[in-house]
Parts: C-alpha cells; sequence; structure tokens
C-alpha cells in the first residue's frame, strides 16, 4: 500500500524546489525516480527536458511562485491544486497529477493551467 501522506509531501516538496527555490536539477536529483514521463507538450519527456525546460523558465521569469492550495492523494497518484503567480501580473490555476514508484519517487506528470480571469460571475474565487 503506497504511503499517501509522504507521496503528498514529496510531491508539494519537488513543487517547491522546482518552481520557488528554482532549482529543478536539484528537485530531479532528489524527488524524481528512475524515468520521468511528461504529458505537458510545451516539455521534452524525460528528465533532462525537464530540467532544461525550467531553468529557462527560472531565467526568464525571476520571482515566479506557486503557492499550493490544497493536495489530494489515491494510490501511486498526487494531485496539487496550485495557485502559480508570473512577473508581469500573471496568474494561473492549476492542476498537476503526478504518479509516484513504490518509493515515492516521481516518475510521470500531467498538468492543467487557466489563467485567473480578471472578473467572475461570482464571489467564489478559483480556490
Amino acid at each position: 500500500m503506497p504511503d499517501l501522506e509522504r507521496n503528498k509531501r514529496n510531491a508539494i516538496a519537488f513543487y517547491e524546489q522546482m518552481f520557488n527555490a528554482c532549482d529543478p536539477r536539484g528537485a530531479v536529483g532528489t524527488y524524481v525516480g528512475a524515468e520521468y514521463i511528461q504529458h505537458n507538450p510545451h516539455v521534452v519527456s524525460g528528465k533532462q527536458g525537464f530540467i532544461d525546460y525550467f531553468e529557462r523558465m527560472a531565467a526568464e521569469y525571476p520571482g515566479k511562485k506557486v503557492i499550493v492550495k490544497r493536495a489530494f492523494a489515491e494510490g501511486d497518484h498526487v494531485i496539487l491544486h496550485c495557485h502559480q503567480i508570473w512577473p508581469g501580473d500573471l496568474e494561473y490555476a492549476g492542476i498537476d497529477i503526478f504518479r509516484l514508484d513504490e518509493a515515492g519517487r516521481i516518475v510521470e506528470h500531467w498538468d492543467i493551467l487557466q489563467e485567473m480571469p480578471k472578473t467572475s460571475a461570482h464571489q467564489n474565487g478559483m480556490f
């Protein structure tokens, strides 16, 4: 049976190190398993593709940050609901889905991003 709390902690720590600390290489070394399958069409699949993409993002968008609003775990998957804040007043609501191996290391990733709207038909917010 997977350790759901460990898997959530690892997925959140991976995101914190990769995105907020701008250290994708270190995050991959610590939290990614033997393989890394990417489903985001803008990022080359594999560890090096991930590192290259997010090193470029760190250089092009200093000060970007992600705030994890909630995390869910079931089986070998973790889902993060996140608020991404980018320089230039760009904000996104995101869902990231990770599959983890038996050791709690990330081996697969999917994501969906939605730009935060300027107006809304309700007061509920995105989070």
